[in-house]
């Protein structure tokens, strides 16, 4: 087995096995449950409080999960992070949100009320593998402010595979706006995904995508000013 397949398959057993817990999927995995599925690193969860994060602890080192040391003056406790290795110094990892997630680059906060008021259970998919898992999953429109608003190359390439099946624009350029600056987000987008490279990269990711399906996404991207 690969072992980009083997992490797959190991966050899926590890998501299985803590689903009784209250927690809701954001990031890489959150997304594959909408569009084309991709690899993700780490698999990012939210929780509402502390009280929650310790039992999904509990659970996580249960199944041979180590917690990695985290800065806890910059995150507060607000971020927790477990790695399990799978073999040939291979990692998987899942990352807890306590009450809150912070975009380090832009400072801007999501609490987890909000991402639970935006999440219903949606089933999520493997790229590799066959599994399927009822899952609380944020919702499209909300992950798309979230991406939107990270605006990281992953981010990017996730806004713009997401984005033809948005259902309110409306709604996620207010909450956008609420957060930072629409404008600065969107050129920085616009520039990323009007260069030579963007599609090349695309692909690299998600495989080959018909010129026309490509123009579809863009335009539903470009369409937001």
């Amino acid at each position: 087995m690969e072992l980009l397949q083997l992490r797959e398959k190991e966050i899926f057993k590890t998501l299985k096995k803590i689903r009784k817990f209250r927690f809701a999927v954001i990031g890489g995995y959150a997304a594959n449950a909408y569009t084309l599925p991709r690899f993700s690193v780490d698999c990012d969860i939210v929780v509402g409080n502390t009280s929650e994060a310790k039992q999904i602890e509990k659970g996580l080192e249960k199944v041979g999960y180590v917690k990695r040391h985290i800065d806890e003056t910059f995150y507060n406790g607000k971020f927790i992070s477990y790695e399990k290795d799978i073999g040939n110094n291979f990692k998987a990892s899942l990352d807890i949100m306590v009450g809150e997630v912070l975009d380090r680059q832009t400072n801007t906060l999501f609490s987890a009320k909000w991402v639970f008021k935006n999440s219903a259970l949606r089933i999520l998919k493997g790229k590799t593998i066959t599994e399927e898992l009822k899952l609380r999953i944020i919702n499209l429109d909300a992950l798309v402010v979230m991406k939107f608003i990270c605006c990281r190359s992953p981010d990017i390439r996730d806004l713009f595979m997401l984005m033809p099946q948005a259902k309110d624009i409306g709604w996620i350029k207010e909450e956008i706006g609420k957060r930072y600056n629409f404008n600065d987000r969107f050129e920085k987008i616009k520039e990323k995904i009007s260069s030579k490279k963007f599609k090349d990269d695309l692909q690299g990711i998600y495989g080959y995508i018909e010129e026309r399906i490509f123009e579809k996404h863009k335009k539903a991207v470009l369409e937001m000013a």
